[in-house]
């Protein structure tokens, strides 16, 4: 597999010419997952202050500044890219679709397409959706989609890890990107910490909160220690590597939970 050869940083042309783009496309996909670890992280750290809502929508209101509105719309491109790519490797891997020329145009034009209207939604700012319409029908899509790819993992002589990582990200590909997109559909939602408190406090928004967060810590922490295992020689190394992260991702999903189930 190309994942498992040694990273060389050659430019993104040169490799694609070299190796193919796929080869490209492994390596972007490896580097917005670490990203998606990150904004993760941080997110979850960020909604903490939702117990002091004066602090939180003073945090919030950085985001007024233009030069932030561009970084918070630049990150949607590895977001998207990531859930989109992570589609992609389903198909190839457990429906046997083996049109990577179709299937590399399909990503990367309905990438182009989101970013472009999450774009447009952020200028907007002032369109608002029903969160449990949106919600309902989010979930619908997301979990009949990780029902499909359970019919297709489940058998597979692979470890329970592997198969979980395969359907949080048939999951994953659903709700991230739509977790984005609402908070821009609903800018208060987000951005205003009564709003966002009302919104928590609906039984069903928790719930949906809950299989997103928990979604994304497994699918976040599964996928660091697979670069670890692919690029670290010592065993030991990689072992304690994989507790740290292991580690990292339970207290991210403690602080998430914590700060969901209480608000």
């Amino acid at each position: 597999m190309l994942a498992g050869k040694k990273f060389q940083v050659p430019l993104f042309s040169s490799s694609a010419k070299i190796k193919g783009w796929p080869y490209v496309i492994a390596w972007c996909h490896r580097i917005s997952g670490l990203l998606l670890v990150a904004f993760v992280l941080f997110h979850i750290y960020a909604i903490q202050s939702l117990g002091f809502p004066d602090r939180y929508n003073a945090d919030m209101k950085l985001y007024d500044f233009f030069i932030l509105r561009i970084l918070e719309w630049a990150l949607s491109i590895p977001v998207i890219f990531h859930a989109l790519n992570g589609g992609r490797l389903i198909l190839y891997e457990s429906f046997g679709v083996r049109d990577d020329r179709s299937m590399i145009e399909w990503l990367f034009g309905l990438a182009i397409l989101y970013v472009a209207i999450l774009g447009i939604l952020m200028l907007m700012g002032t369109q608002s959706v029903s969160p449990f319409f949106f919600w309902l029908l989010v979930m619908a899509g997301g979990l009949s989609l990780a029902s499909g790819a359970l019919s297709k993992v489940w058998d597979r002589r692979h470890s329970l890890p592997w198969r979980l990582q395969r359907l949080t990200a048939a999951f994953l590909l659903v709700m991230l990107p739509a977790h984005m997109l609402f908070m821009h559909l609903n800018p208060s939602m987000a951005k205003d910490a009564e709003a966002v408190v009302v919104r928590l406090q609906s039984g069903f928004m928790k719930f949906v909160d809950l299989l997103l967060l928990l979604a994304l810590v497994f699918h976040g922490g599964y996928g660091l220690v697979s670069i670890a295992k692919d690029y670290l020689s010592s065993r030991a190394l990689t072992v304690g590597l994989a507790v740290l992260i292991a580690l990292t991702m339970l207290v991210a999903a403690w602080a998430g939970i914590r700060i969901t189930l209480t608000v």
